[in-house]
């Protein structure tokens, strides 16, 4: 392969929860040819003998590199195929070797141009496709967010990381093996197919714990795809052997970001407004760090002000000065998390609404806003709200609710609301009407609106009005906080 490291990273998993007892001493034949197997793999660099030669020729080779391996993973230097080794050698695990340096491909490969194009040409059926939009653009996000190299999908002609989803043999010399083998492999950087990523599509991709889960996979394909190898720190992402961990609010690790940094640089900050220098400066206290951040909202105040309300999966999200509360379709309690550690970049929701035929949630933010899909911002976000059909002089949306049967969207701006047609993507004719006079019962202004249970909520200040909109009629008057299970 001309002009790219023909260096491929493979992710493996082998489906074996507990092998039993293993033996610490005279293991059989077979672990000792299994061992081999891996050694040559993965720690090839060090004078392992091929696969399928004679074990006793290759016995003190064999010897110091299981030393070299278990080194490597942190474990006691035996030498010796103890259960612990046996046990580390069979967890899931990517398939690029282990003896590299700096964590980097010899030569130190990388992009020299700070915007890398990718697309996805064929999808797993497992996800649907704006699940698995979102999610690759997620994982490249991890990258972009500490290095200056951005990304954008697209949806034709030949892209700098092209992904594909397939089973089996798959045009590049190094055929899928079924379920419960190699997950994925991806080229290093380069011309032809460097960086390209590929997905056994035999796998079960799932965004969860069961199955494989296409974020953790693809973040780490994506840093081979950047350059990266392995690490020797088990937190790493680069870490060698593949394990699920909780992908919400998930940042790049301390040693990946160390590692990809120094192939990129750092991704510069926000320019700061410069101020002349004090010419006498006074010593500054020392910040108190339990007074540093605000304190988040207290739920069960009488006076408690929404800044917007939705659905949400069939679960109600209450937002209020960068949180929100989740109140389950189950009743079963209220848990508050901050906006920017489920959804990175949105720290604040002025209103929010929920287009469940399309699987959507759109959040609105000052003059702009996001499409969302579970935990995961959907790529080609932020969007201006004149999208919407909104003149120049709107520029923040109050509140906003989908009213399912009419197929309309409600959208409040000041003392006034439009109706956008979902199916036809345009705000209906006749509008903006005033809020007193097309929805008389429930004020003139509107903080946040929601569906629940055939009724919809509109809330202005701390109080709410529960609506029967086909009827035009308020059925009664509630206080915010009633949503919040206060003793």
């Amino acid at each position: 392969m001309e002009g790219a490291l023909a260096v491929k990273a493979v992710m493996i998993i082998v489906i074996v929860a507990h092998c039993g007892a293993v033996p610490t001493t005279s293991p059989s034949q077979e672990e000792l040819s299994k061992a081999q197997e891996y050694l040559s793999q993965f720690f090839s660099d060090v004078g392992v003998s091929a696969p399928g030669s004679i074990w006793r020729s290759s016995l003190d080779s064999f010897d110091g590199t299981l030393r070299k391996m278990q080194e490597f993973f942190g474990l006691e230097v035996t030498g010796q195929l103890d259960s612990n080794t046996l046990e580390v050698m069979a967890r899931p695990r990517c398939g690029f070797t282990d003896v590299t340096r700096y964590g980097h491909f010899d030569g130190r490969p990388k992009w020299d141009k700070a915007l890398i194009t990718y697309r996805i040409t064929l999808y797993t059926p497992d996800l649907r496709q704006s699940d698995v939009d979102a999610t690759i653009a997620k994982a490249l996000k991890l990258y972009s967010d500490v290095i200056p190299l951005d990304f954008k999908q697209i949806y034709s002609g030949t892209a700098d990381i092209m992904i594909v989803f397939k089973a089996r043999d798959h045009g590049d010399f190094a055929p899928f093996d079924g379920q419960s083998g190699v997950l994925a492999h991806a080229y290093s950087p380069g011309d032809g197919s460097g960086g390209d990523t590929h997905f056994d599509d035999d796998e079960n991709w799932t965004l969860t714990s069961a199955g494989a889960n296409l974020f953790l996979v693809a973040a780490h394909e994506f840093g081979h795809a950047l350059g990266l190898a392995h690490s020797q720190v088990q937190t790493a992402l680069m870490f060698p052997t593949y394990q699920y961990v909780a992908t919400e609010g998930y940042k790049l690790p301390r040693d990946d970001r160390q590692g990809v940094q120094a192939l990129y640089g750092v991704r510069a900050t926000s320019a700061q407004p410069t101020t002349k220098p004090d010419p006498n400066p006074q010593p500054r206290p020392e910040p108190d760090p339990e007074t540093t951040s605000e304190p988040p909202p207290e739920r069960c105040s009488r006076n408690l002000i929404f800044d917007a309300v939705t659905s949400i999966q069939r679960n109600l999200y209450f937002f209020k000065d960068g949180h929100f509360w989740k109140r389950s379709s189950s009743w079963d309690g209220i848990t508050m998390t901050k906006i920017q550690s489920v959804w990175p970049g949105i720290s604040k929701v002025d209103a929010a609404y929920e287009y469940k035929k399309r699987s959507a949630v759109i959040f609105f933010e000052g003059d702009h806003y996001w499409g969302i899909s579970g935990n995961t911002v959907l790529p080609g976000y932020p969007k201006p709200l004149s999208d919407f059909g909104f003149p120049a002089s709107v520029t923040k949306v109050d509140a906003a609710v989908h009213v399912s049967f009419t197929g309309r969207t409600l959208f409040f701006v000041r003392n006034k609301y439009w109706s956008y047609n979902e199916r036809r993507g345009r705000m209906d004719g006749g509008y903006p009407k005033f809020i007193h006079r097309g929805l008389p019962g429930i004020g003139y202004r509107v903080d946040a609106a929601f569906e629940n249970r055939g009724y919809l909520y509109f809330t202005y200040g701390s109080r709410q009005t529960e609506y029967h909109y086909q009827r035009r009629r308020a059925m009664r008057t509630l206080l915010n906080y009633g949503w919040m299970d206060c003793k």
